[in-house]
Formats: structure tokens, sequence, C-alpha cells
């Protein structure tokens, strides 16, 4: 308690109210998706929060999330680099109390686009009309935050399916083929390579391997 708040009564209540006017708006709160400019996201969240300070509605916006996930990215000679990938790109999701206050604080972030929601049709000219905000759903919440919380990464590979590659080292060094088959847990695909005039399914390691075009 503050020298202001113990010698005078009336601050103290004032600001317990305070507590309780935010306590009430944060289970009222909800999450909205907010659409970004591409690869802003981190610069809108880190504005957005600092907004947030400077204009004091931290009793009404509560949040800003850029759902992630881990991943696992393995490149053509084998190694693997460990980072996030966005659920969402060109989002951020924002937990707040929806006033019109509040709305301008979002709205007017730099590199913020709108807020996801129904859009109401201008009756004159042209353009995209007024959009009115629409909260996620409890179970579009969950979901979103259950995907970015799992422990186990996601394996993502340079090749896919139908890529042309051309065999660097091995017994079918300089051999040309199509994938047909990806395993990026055990970093090896299989290929179509014409073996003897007969198109053959062989194993290969990624390392083994370049894409072509």
């Amino acid at each position: 308690m503050s020298f202001a708040e113990e010698f005078n009564p009336e601050v103290s209540e004032v600001v317990i109210e305070e507590d309780e006017a935010k306590e009430q708006n944060r289970k009222r709160a909800r999450w909205y998706a907010v659409q970004v400019a591409s690869g802003c996201e981190k610069r809108v969240k880190a504005n957005l929060e600092q907004r947030i300070h400077t204009l004091d509605v931290a009793n009404r916006i509560f949040g800003v999330q850029i759902p992630q996930t881990p991943t696992i990215k393995v490149r053509k000679d084998g190694s693997r680099q460990h980072g996030e990938e966005k659920v969402f790109p060109g989002y951020v999701l924002v937990s707040m109390v929806m006033d019109d206050e509040a709305w301008q604080v979002v709205k007017n972030t730099p590199n913020v686009i709108n807020f996801v929601g129904a859009e109401q049709k201008r009756h004159y000219g042209r353009g995209r009309g007024h959009v009115t905000p629409v909260p996620l759903s409890p179970s579009e919440v969950d979901r979103i935050f259950k995907q970015a919380q799992v422990s186990e990464p996601v394996v993502k590979i340079d090749m896919e399916v139908g890529d042309q590659i051309m065999v660097l080292s091995g017994p079918f060094k300089e051999f040309q083929g199509e994938v047909i088959e990806v395993s990026p847990e055990r970093s090896k695909l299989k290929a179509l390579l014409s073996i003897f005039g007969r198109d053959t399914p062989v194993e290969l390691e990624f390392s083994q391997v370049e894409k072509q075009g």
C-alpha cells in the first residue's frame, strides 16, 4: 500500500474499485483475431503492448499472442535446424473487452490491417466496408492454443513427393528421378530412378540428393 492509500481511505477505495473492475473485465474478455501486414507479427505485438501501457487500457486489453509450434527443418544435406512456425501467419490474437477505445488502440497500431469479423458493405463507393469484430469461439481458442503447445516438433523438409532430384553420391550418382516417398523422421526418401530402362524405386539419404528446378 502506498503512502497516499494508507493516509487517505478514499484513494484506497478507488484503487480497490479499479482492481475489481479490471478483474470483472478480465472475465468478460474474448479473444479476437487481428490481421496484420505480412511478416510484421512480432513488430505489431511489441507495438501494441507498448500502446496498451502508454494509453492506459490494460484494464480492457489483457494479452497479445502469436501462437507458434516448434519445428525441425531438415536441409538437403541432412542437417536439422530447430525453430518455430506461426500457426496463423499474418495474424495476432488479442484478448480484450471490445469497446470503442480498445478497438481504436488495436486498429490504429502500425501494420494492423483489421479485425477478423463480419464486413458491412458500404452504401456508396467502392472498397471494404466497416468490419464488425467477431470473437473466436471457446472451441477455436482451445484448438489454437493446444496446437501451439505440442511437445513434439513438426518436421519440415525441402523435399516433397513429385519433386525432381539428381543423385549426388553413391552407386546411383548423376541419376535423375522423381520423389515418390519422404520419410523425414529417418532423413530418407524414395525416388523412381531409370535403371536399365526401367523405373525402379530406390531409397536414398537426403544428403545424397539435390532438388532440380
